[in-house]
Order: structure tokens, then sequence, then C-alpha cells
């Protein structure tokens, strides 16, 4: 096993009540092991459509990012945050998890069921930048609104389109 793999095993095994049996889970049947949030860190999870996009702008800047981990069942979008016991994080479908929660995830080399790493663990320990998150959150957002304001059905099929052509600028179906 490679030492990057061996060290975001080991990293994130330490959140777990026991750190050998973690390990074990992770090569067992559902190859996933359920860890405690508070303690290394904090999880940001949030829709998939607006987590894909903030991630999108998160990995284009100079700075080294922290896991992201998707859930496709529940389509949604984790971000690793240092612990943060004020947990101030508002929002439409916003779940913050710290101190008291857990979350389940997958070894940081592989995909299990429903869980992939968007962004594997590197096992130095990175974590995202609150405010950057934050950042890539709004500008996500604002994007998400701007794109379903230029959305309308076609009067003609019913087919989503821009509003140009909704308005009789673009071209018929």
């Amino acid at each position: 096993m490679r030492t990057v793999t061996r060290q975001a095993m080991e990293w994130l095994a330490a959140a777990s009540t026991d750190p050998r049996a973690c390990k074990r889970e992770w090569h067992g049947e559902t190859g996933t092991a359920l860890l405690s949030c508070g303690r290394f860190w904090d999880v940001l999870s949030v829709p998939e459509e607006l987590g894909v996009l903030a991630l999108d702008s998160l990995l284009s800047i100079p700075q080294a990012p922290g896991p992201v981990l998707a859930d496709a069942v529940a389509h949604r979008v984790a971000f690793f945050l240092p612990p943060d016991p004020d947990g101030r994080w508002i929002g439409a479908d916003i779940r913050y998890l710290t101190t008291g929660s857990w979350i389940t995830v997958p070894a940081p080399h592989r995909a299990a069921g429903r869980l992939r790493w968007l962004v594997p663990p590197d096992g130095s320990g990175t974590l995202f930048v609150p405010a950057a998150v934050e950042l890539a959150l709004q500008q996500a957002t604002g994007t998400l609104a701007a794109q379903a304001g230029a959305r309308q059905r076609c009067p003609m099929c019913g087919a989503l389109t821009g509003r140009a052509r909704v308005q009789g600028v673009g071209r018929p179906c």
C-alpha cells in the first residue's frame, strides 16, 4: 500500500473509537466505517448540485484541498472542515456535523456502494478553510440562481430552454 494511502487511512481511522476495528470494517462487506465528527474535523454536507459547483471553485485556488465525500443516493457532497464548536453554518438543506455526530466513510483509496471520495484525504490532516468554502458556496448559489432564472419551458414542446427562446427571439423547436 502506498505511503499516502496508509497515512490517509491512519488519519481517518484515528477518529474512530477503535482504529483497528475501523480498518477491518473498511476491508469488510460494506467497505465503510462510522467515524465521529468534532474531534479532528467537522463535516458540512450540502446538496450535490451546489457542492459540485463549489468544489470546482475551490479546486481552482492554489490551496491544498481537504477531503470531499459524495453520497450518490442522497445526492449530497460533504466537505471536511476544521472543528468549530459554534457550528454557525445555515442555509437551505445545509447539514453541519460536529461533536456528537457521526459520518459513514469508505477507505480513502476506494468507493463503497453509494459513497465515493471526490477528493480523498491525503493523510496530512489538510482540511478546507471555512471562509473559502463559504465563498465558494455563495458563488455556486448565485450560479444556480442565474441558471434557474434563465431556464423556462418552451411553449411549443415543453422542453427546458433559455429565456430568449421562450420570448420568441431564438429558434423554434
